[in-house]
């Protein structure tokens, strides 16, 4: 009899990370924006690792590239360094540079 392969309905990520989620009724495969968002905001390179290995480098890059709108600054930053990504790749830094803050 061969080996049952087994699919992880979620990724093994802490529940800190989700604070102001219901964690136990997160659908991750469907929220996956909010969590890959969230995972680049908040989490360390090893929450990092678990995101790509539950969703994929190549999901993950395109939500970066062409879906999520907002990322703080130090988290392009951080997404530049670890994925081999551009800052004018992203659509949350485009964002950005087309709509200038306010200033105080």
């Amino acid at each position: 009899m061969g080996k049952k392969l087994v699919v992880q309905e979620k990724p093994n990520l802490p529940r800190r990370l989700f604070w102001d989620f219901r964690y136990d009724d997160i659908e991750w495969r469907e929220e996956y924006l909010t969590v890959i968002e969230r995972v680049l905001e908040r989490g360390s390179k090893e929450e990092w690792a678990e995101m790509v290995r539950f969703y994929g480098e190549e999901k993950i890059i395109h939500a970066i590239k062409k879906e999520i709108k907002f990322l703080a600054d130090y988290a392009i930053d951080d997404v530049c360094a670890y994925f081999p990504l551009r800052k004018e790749e992203l659509l949350c830094y485009t964002r950005k540079q087309s709509r200038p803050g306010h200033w105080i």
